[in-house]
């Protein structure tokens, strides 16, 4: 029989560890995989995870890169230093873009302010200049908080494009609002440029958690597994995104040993 591990990518930051050992261990128990992995970088995640993914035993491991939606690590690098694993690897959709995230995110502002006709929803994303997938992801639950919620209107904002998280407080359409970053972890971000940004001190603005340990983000994870487990083998006209991503990243560069970077 085929051996299977689940593994979860991401950067090492603090608090980042436990945040993703906590999503291992609930996969561990619910999933019947032969192993759970957590695999994580700092500056560099092709030279620093290769050493790590090299040591995977599993014949099949499903690699979870663990962001909202898709950076350029998850794109390229990652999707490079997977080339290190020696079994076949399905490279799976970042958490952020399941329809259960959108649950997540409802509770983390309900856990706030009441949901309703006199308050509006602020999700905030990084954002990219040049990649869309930050704004599809959020565009994406956004439109879902719209017809699922009471919220007075649900507005987007970003870090890095428009339209910008300083103008948010300026396009809600309500005296209150609550923000939710779509943020798997904390980071600076989230902790102080998009409080700063959004002027909190003002008052007129609830902030919640980011995604963090919700279960519901696990449950994300178990689903996408439980998907490309299902593909696995099946006769595919079109390979996934993420699949082609795996198949034609590759790492390019060598540090002083000639290993892989």
């Amino acid at each position: 029989m085929t051996t299977e591990s689940i593994l979860l990518v991401g950067r090492h930051a603090a608090g980042s560890d436990d945040l993703l050992e906590t999503h291992a261990a609930r996969l561990r128990t619910r999933t019947d995989v032969d192993s759970v992995a957590v695999a994580t970088y700092e500056d560099e995640p092709v030279r620093e995870l290769t050493p790590q993914l090299e040591s995977l035993t599993a014949e099949t491991v499903y690699a979870v890169p663990m962001v909202a939606a898709h950076t350029r690590d998850t794109t390229n690098e990652i999707p490079a230093a997977l080339s290190a694993v020696a079994g076949t690897v399905h490279y799976c959709e970042p958490p952020g873009q399941s329809p259960a995230i959108t649950d997540v995110l409802a509770q983390r502002a309900g856990a706030e302010v009441e949901p309703d006709g006199d308050v509006s929803l602020v999700l905030v994303s990084f954002g990219s200049s040049s990649d869309p997938y930050q704004r599809q992801t959020t565009d994406y639950h956004a439109s879902r908080l719209e017809a699922q919620s009471d919220y007075e209107a649900v507005v987007t904002c970003y870090l890095l494009q428009n339209p910008a998280v300083e103008c948010a407080r300026y396009t809600v359409p309500t005296d209150s609002a609550v923000a939710v970053p779509l943020f798997l972890g904390r980071s600076e971000a989230t902790e102080r440029r998009i409080p700063e940004a959004l002027e909190l001190d003002r008052g007129g603005m609830a902030y919640a958690d980011p995604l963090l340990d919700h279960p519901g983000v696990t449950d994300a994870i178990a689903a996408e597994i439980e998907k490309q487990r299902a593909l696995d083998g099946a006769s595919a006209s079109v390979a996934s995104f993420e699949a082609t991503l795996a198949e034609t990243q590759r790492p390019v560069a060598t540090d002083g040993d000639g290993r892989p970077r």
